[in-house]
């Protein structure tokens, strides 16, 4: 099977899940992440907001391309009304005039937030920490990997699995790999050539994250390039896998949330955002999800933060420019499916 054949029949598994509101409640629409994140969305965003609220709230799956590809289709019209991805896509979409202002005067919680939350012009606020990093079987790698370069070992061929592009840790690690072989924002050819063996020794170019909890759970990979925080849910459930930072560093993921240009709901929007960021909200979602805080007042417990990007790992974080990201994805992406995904 050919690696486009593979992309192709990744996307065809990953198609947008709704979960219906009930009839007559106000209905809010949140674009979400799918898997473990939309079930962790439901049980401290969604159900502490409609008990609050009234309202109902109808979550709408999807990855951050796939999301900001929505909302720039319907060009103002956007049939959300709070949309959570990553924050180079949230910079993306307000760079092309898609997202409506938080007005920081209606969220409650606001001063509880790290200021580096905020985006340019308060057009998105990042909603929690992670990364990009390793994740691998200890019971099948008895030696715990330390650098990029041991995902592209030999003994790991047919064994292991990276992101397609569309998706956060597919362009991440073509960054991280990129400045590892001596390239530049302005030329990723090494990324590029480095990791064409990789994808083709790959089991699948995964373009949703909880499809790599399949491929550990049937034994077809040891190896991956994925998230910390759906690896502690994963294996807080039984499934043998770790997390192992590079020594280059993982690369710095900010899920955030943007309210879309023409939301006719915003103050319904801004309460559910408002929701997102309170103490409670925060604290339940990361020990859930196994993420960083933003919230000042949230303390983790011990059995997350050994997770979770923390001191010396975050002091080796590669944290990527959102607004650099916006303007090269795009041609990244056409790189990437010349030279990589042909």
């Amino acid at each position: 099977m050919n690696i486009t054949t593979r992309i192709a029949k990744a996307a065809a598994l990953a198609g947008a899940v709704l979960f219906p509101a009930a009839a007559g409640a106000e209905e809010l629409v949140v674009g979400a992440f799918g898997g473990s994140f939309a079930d962790n969305a439901k049980a401290c965003y969604v159900e502490p907001f409609e008990k609050a609220t009234g309202a109902t709230v109808t979550l709408k799956l999807a990855n951050s391309s796939q999301h900001a590809a929505s909302v720039r289709a319907t060009a103002g019209e956007s049939d959300m009304d709070v949309v959570f991805m990553d924050d180079a896509f949230a910079a993306q979409l307000k760079n092309e005039g898609l997202t409506e202002k938080l007005d920081r005067s209606k969220l409650t919680h606001a001063d509880e937030i790290v200021p580096d939350a905020w985006g340019a012009d308060d057009a998105y606020v990042v909603a929690m920490l992670s990364a990009t990093t390793i994740v691998y079987n200890p019971q099948t790698v008895t030696t715990p990997p330390t650098s990029w370069k041991d995902l592209f070992d030999p003994k790991y061929a047919g064994r292991v699995t990276i992101g397609d592009i569309s998706g956060t840790t597919g362009w991440q690690f073509l960054m991280a790999v990129n400045k590892m072989e001596g390239g530049s924002l302005d030329d990723i050819t090494p990324g590029l050539k480095a990791i064409k063996p990789l994808a083709e020794n790959s089991v699948v170019l995964y373009t949703q994250a909880d499809q790599v909890v399949s491929l550990f759970e049937r034994g077809e990979v040891d190896i991956a390039v994925w998230y910390p925080d759906r690896a502690g849910v994963a294996a807080q459930k039984g499934l043998p896998v770790a997390v192992a930072y590079p020594q280059e560093g993982a690369v710095a993921i900010k899920p955030s949330v943007v309210m879309p240009k023409g939301t006719q709901k915003s103050d319904l929007a801004l309460k559910f955002i408002d929701q997102v960021l309170s103490a409670e909200s925060q604290k339940c979602f990361s020990e859930a999800a196994f993420i960083g805080s933003v919230n000042k007042n949230v303390k983790l417990s011990d059995e997350v933060s050994k997770i979770v990007p923390t001191g010396e790992v975050v002091e080796k974080l590669l944290f990527l420019d959102p607004n650099v990201m916006s303007q090269k994805l795009p041609e990244w992406t056409r790189q990437w499916q010349r030279e990589v995904a042909r």
